[in-house]
């Protein structure tokens, strides 16, 4: 009996210690999760350097092209957790995709546009904001370079922080900007093309919401507001899914593929309008056959938007990798360009260890630290359904058309997110315009204080301040970075 009494209390001092342990286990893993994206992160940007070190030819400055490679692949991660969500924001906050669908297919689209149709000369990031024939020795040129590209990836990874959405391109010109006053003064900046950039803060979310809102308004106008929802819905959605087609076609062609054909803007709309057609076409019996034994209400209608929503996300992180994978190996190309000893005034071209950097940089930072802002853009600034995400998306691709006519720069951040802005704020006049409606047609119905309708606001006012508030000051607070980092480098290398 007492052999059993002392096997009993050693088998509950077991299951103490047991549980002891697996409550330092679970406590360990808690506080260890959050440190597993950023050790991620750091064992990537080292071996970023590595492949410098290894693909570089021999030079005096190879030890300084590594330490770019690394800021190059911070910059990369920062593009990946910020700019990114654009694209998959809407599909995600319109429940259309899964996080981990939307992670999946923005790494293949967003690696594929950089490696695929991102090769192109990196004129603007380079070159177009500051002469460098101005600045005069290349190693100036280099330190400025190196400047912008670490005082860029530090401001879009504290936007990331706050969870404000901004654009890496002006992030980078505003590095390349202020570090080429610090080293040339003011006469080496071009002022036209900042002035140009600063009339996008305006331009960019306006064009995009005034886009989304117009096709939000014809949805609500000829399929929501119809008796008969499926009826209107078999009429109307293959020629919205043409459009997006045709306006996909004209923007890829546009913003991607430019850089392996020789295409002009007239014969990318030719080219979106023959897909266009084509498409619609096709959409006929597709959209007659999913509409079939749907129920008259709006929910049966997100049933029919939600696979053009998933490819137009998918088309458009294409379309951003093409692009913007230059605003992480823009300024990293023309450090090695400047350290081998070439002509920093030259066409810059991208070897291909720096396009993997990017195309890579931006995967990884969308899988470890993309998911906060995509819930951000998806759902927190306004509740999006796959009709309202639908414009949003379409919005991005005509509203960068339209801004590549008229010769006007704009920011792919700027935009969507005024497009998201214009949904919410349509939404809102829409509720009003029909609450008073109502009130005219029965002027016995309850009136809504004005506390209540205050309340019941679908855009949030504490994310549009903050967002507009961090667009503005991305600019000059880039520049002022740069420069401080720039007049750092000198003073510690001379």
């Amino acid at each position: 009996m007492a052999d059993r009494d002392l096997e009993a209390r050693h088998l509950e001092t077991l299951d103490r210690d047991l549980s002891r342990f697996s409550a330092l286990e679970v406590a360990t893993a808690y506080i260890g999760r959050p440190l597993v994206g950023p050790g991620i992160s750091f064992i990537f940007i080292l071996l970023a350097a590595l492949a410098a070190t290894l693909f570089l030819d021999k030079s005096s400055n190879g030890p300084v092209v590594a330490i770019a490679a690394a800021f190059g692949a911070y910059m990369a991660l920062n593009i990946g957790a910020n700019d990114v969500a654009n694209n998959m924001g809407p599909a995600v906050g319109a429940n259309a995709l899964t996080m981990g669908g939307a992670i999946v297919i923005a790494a293949i689209f967003e690696s594929a546009g950089a490696l695929i149709a991102g090769g192109d000369v990196v004129t603007t990031i380079s070159k177009g904001i500051i002469a460098p024939e101005s600045i005069g020795a290349p190693d100036i040129f280099l330190w400025a370079m190196m400047a912008a590209l670490l005082s860029s990836a530090l401001w879009v990874n504290l936007a990331t922080w706050i969870g404000a959405p901004v654009s890496t391109t002006h992030s980078v010109v505003g590095g390349v900007m202020g570090a080429g006053i610090a080293a040339a003064g003011f006469a080496s900046v071009d002022w036209s093309m900042m002035g140009s950039i600063a009339a996008s803060w305006v331009v960019s979310p306006a064009l995009g919401g005034l886009v989304a809102a117009g096709f939000l308004w014809f949805i609500k106008a000829r399929i929501i507001y119809q008796p008969d929802k499926i009826r209107a819905a078999r009429r109307w959605v293959p020629v919205l899914v043409g459009i997006m087609a045709g306006t996909f076609a004209a923007y890829l062609a546009l913003k991607g593929l430019k850089h392996l054909f020789d295409i002009t803007l007239g014969m990318s709309l030719m080219l979106g309008a023959a897909l266009g057609v084509a498409v619609w076409l096709v959409m006929i019996p597709v959209i007659r056959r999913q509409s079939r034994g749907l129920e008259n209400r709006n929910k049966s209608l997100k049933v029919l938007f939600g696979i053009p929503l998933v490819v137009s996300a998918a088309l458009l992180s294409f379309a951003h990798g093409a692009n913007d994978v230059a605003n992480a190996v823009g300024p990293l190309a023309a450090i090695v360009q400047a350290a081998q000893g070439g002509d920093v005034a030259d066409q810059i071209d991208i070897p291909i260890w720096v396009m993997l950097i990017g195309a890579f940089g931006i995967s990884f930072g969308l899988f470890l630290f993309g998911p906060k802002l995509i819930r951000m853009v998806g759902s927190q600034i306004t509740k999006l359904n796959p009709m309202r995400a639908y414009c949003v998306a379409l919005s991005a691709a005509i509203t960068v058309i339209v801004a590549s006519w008229l010769g006007l720069p704009v920011s792919s951040t700027h935009i969507a997110v005024g497009a998201i802005f214009g949904v919410g704020f349509f939404r809102e006049w829409d509720t009003a315009r029909r609450l008073r409606k109502a009130q005219i047609e029965d002027p016995d119905r309850p009136r809504i204080a004005p506390e209540e309708r205050s309340r019941r606001k679908l855009v949030r006012r504490s994310h549009v301040l903050t967002i507009a508030a961090a667009w503005i000051v991305t600019v000059p607070a880039a520049a002022t970075l740069s420069a401080a980092i720039f007049l750092g480098l000198r003073l510690i290398t001379d």
